[in-house]
C-alpha cells in the first residue's frame, strides 16, 4: 500500500512538471516578446535650395546668366520624436535633442537651378524603453564619440515655369532625390532612396513677399516601425509671407511667418500629420553686388507628430552671385 501511495505521488509530480514545462515553453520570453523597432529619418525640415530665400519655401526668383549660390544652415530642435499614450500624454521621448548643419551649393542659369544639400547631424540623443510590443533603443550621435557624418544628402532641380523675377506671381516646380546614408538606429535616415516633387508658387506685391509649396514625398518604408510612424508616401504643404523693410542703403529686411507640414497619403492610425510654424527674419543685400543673406528663425510644433518638434531654432547664411 505504501509503495502504491509512493508511486501515485511520483506520477502526480511528474505530471505537474510536464504541465509546467509545456506552459513555460508556450510563453515567449521577454526578449522574444519585444521586437526591436527600427529607426527612420525624424527630421522634417527640408531646407529650400541655396538662394531660395526662405528656410523651407522657395521664392523661385531664378534669373540671369550663369550664377551660383552657397548656403549654410544650422539648427536645434527639442523633442522631435515623442511616443504618446492614451489621451496624448508623453509615453517615451525617443529623440529628445537634435542638432544639425546643412551645407548647400547651387548652380543657376536663366530660369533653372541645380543644387546639392549635405545635412550633417551634430547631436542626436534620446531615451530607450519599451513601446507596446517594440523595444526602442535611444539614438547616440555626437561629434566626439559617435559622429554620423553626412545623412541623407539631397540632389535637386528647380525651374521657374511662369512669371518673371520680382513679379506678383511666379510658379516653379522642383524635384529632389534623397540619397540614403547614415545609421537608421540614430534616426537620421530611412535607409532607402526617397523623392520629393513640389509645385512652388511665389510672388512680390509692393513691400510684401509670399511663397508656398504643394507636393508629394515618395517615402517607401520597410522594417519594424513604431506605431504611427511614417510608413508610406506623404503630401507636403506650406506657405510663408513677409514684409520688406529698408534698413539702410543697399540692405533690406524681410520678416514674417512660415508654416509647413506633411500628412500621410494612407494611414491606418492617427498621428500621421505633422505641422510646424516658424517666425523668420532675414537681412539681405540688394543691388549689383554679390547677394548676401543672413537668416534667423524660431518655431514651434503646432501638431507634434513624429518629426515636428516641440520647438526649434535656426540660423543661416547665403552668398549668391552671377557672371
Amino acid at each position: 500500500m505504501a509503495n502504491f501511495e509512493s508511486h501515485r505521488k511520483s506520477g502526480s509530480a511528474l505530471l505537474a512538471f510536464a504541465a509546467g514545462f509545456i506552459v513555460w515553453s508556450a510563453c515567449p520570453s521577454p526578449a522574444e516578446a519585444q521586437q526591436q523597432a527600427q529607426g527612420f529619418a525624424v527630421e522634417r525640415l527640408y531646407p529650400s535650395a541655396p538662394g531660395g530665400g526662405w528656410f523651407v519655401m522657395d521664392d523661385v526668383n531664378i534669373s540671369g546668366g550663369l550664377g551660383s549660390a552657397i548656403s549654410l544652415i544650422t539648427g536645434y530642435s527639442q523633442n522631435p520624436l515623442v511616443v504618446t499614450g492614451p489621451g496624448g500624454a508623453p509615453r517615451l521621448i525617443v529623440v529628445s535633442s537634435e542638432a544639425f548643419v546643412d551645407v548647400g551649393a547651387a548652380v543657376t542659369y536663366d530660369r533653372y537651378r541645380f543644387y546639392l544639400n549635405l545635412p550633417v547631424p551634430l547631436l542626436v540623443t534620446g531615451n530607450s524603453g519599451p513601446v507596446g510590443p517594440y523595444q526602442v533603443t535611444a539614438p547616440s550621435v555626437n561629434l566626439a564619440q559617435n559622429p554620423d557624418t553626412i545623412s541623407d544628402s539631397r540632389v535637386g532641380f528647380d525651374a521657374r515655369l511662369l512669371g518673371n523675377p520680382g513679379s506678383s506671381f511666379r510658379l516653379g516646380a522642383g524635384a529632389q532625390l534623397i540619397i540614403p546614408s547614415g545609421v537608421r538606429a540614430d534616426y537620421v535616415t530611412d535607409g532607402r532612396y526617397r523623392g520629393i516633387f513640389r509645385l512652388l508658387p511665389a510672388g512680390d506685391v509692393g513691400h510684401f513677399s509670399y511663397a508656398g509649396q504643394l507636393g508629394v514625398h515618395v517615402r517607401p518604408a520597410e522594417g519594424l516601425l513604431l506605431p504611427g510612424s511614417p510608413n508610406g508616401n506623404e503630401l507636403l504643404f506650406g506657405a510663408s509671407a513677409g514684409r520688406r523693410f529698408s534698413v539702410r542703403s543697399g540692405w533690406e529686411m524681410v520678416v514674417g511667418p512660415e508654416f509647413f507640414g506633411e500628412t500621410a497619403v494612407r494611414s491606418s492610425s492617427s498621428g500621421q500629420t505633422g505641422f510646424e510654424g516658424l517666425l523668420t527674419g532675414r537681412l539681405e543685400r540688394t543691388g549689383d553686388k554679390p547677394h548676401l543673406r543672413f537668416r534667423l528663425g524660431i518655431g514651434h510644433g503646432i501638431v507634434q507628430h513624429f518629426g515636428a518638434p516641440e520647438w526649434r531654432i535656426l540660423a543661416g547664411v547665403e552668398l549668391a552671385g552671377r557672371r
